[in-house]
């Protein structure tokens, strides 16, 4: 199935790891081609919210089928946190590395390191609304390791490895991580009802 699937986001990094994912069974489509440019709003206070809220503001732009993500990491010993505030967590520049340097110096006294990244993708298909999530677990540790990669992945260790997600191949951190999982919800859901999104 060669269909085209526009995804709500002006991450690029989002972009290349979710065609990754999708591996070649959907034609992923940039916001961009559509001269889209300007920030997505996230407004809501949960992850369905913002991925519902980032959709339907594309769907009411281009009239068309698509989707939208958003991810949080999850901190147990910070009842959460960043969660919904992950990509700004140190100030609206969305400084990955500044967002690092607070997380690890809120932990710097935690021996509770457990975490989990959380995706939750909303899709909206011919004005229905749907959601699937997907959730890795791990822990946070002391120092970065890793060029692959975004966001806090040279801090995540997930459960069962011994590498970051910025140290893994991509090819093995899309088989297992939480937007791997969620995307593949959604593209089987798509196979199932073959779903034309062009």
């Amino acid at each position: 199935m060669n269909t085209n699937f526009i995804f709500a986001t002006n991450n690029p990094n989002k972009l290349k790891e979710v065609r990754h994912i999708a591996n070649n069974k959907f034609n992923i489509v940039g916001i961009d081609e559509f001269g889209i440019t300007e920030e997505l709003p996230e407004t809501q206070n949960t992850l369905e919210g913002n991925a519902l809220q980032k959709a339907r503001y594309l769907y009411e732009k281009i009239s068309k089928n698509c989707f939208a993500d958003d991810t949080g990491l999850e901190v147990e010993a910070l009842n959460g946190r960043p969660g919904i505030f992950s990509a700004r967590y140190a100030g609206e520049e969305k400084s990955s590395i500044d967002n690092i340097k607070k997380l690890l110096n809120e932990l710097k006294d935690c021996s509770n390191r457990s975490a989990q990244f959380r995706t939750v993708v909303a899709l909206i298909l011919n004005g229905k609304e749907y959601l699937f999530e997907g959730i890795i677990k791990g822990k946070i540790i002391g120092e970065l390791k890793g060029e692959n990669g975004f966001g806090y992945d040279p801090v995540f260790v997930p459960l069962g490895f011994e590498k970051t997600f910025a140290e893994l191949p991509l090819n093995i951190k899309n088989t297992i991580s939480h937007r791997a999982q969620a995307f593949e919800k959604l593209f089987n859901f798509l196979k199932h009802y073959e779903v034309d999104l062009k």
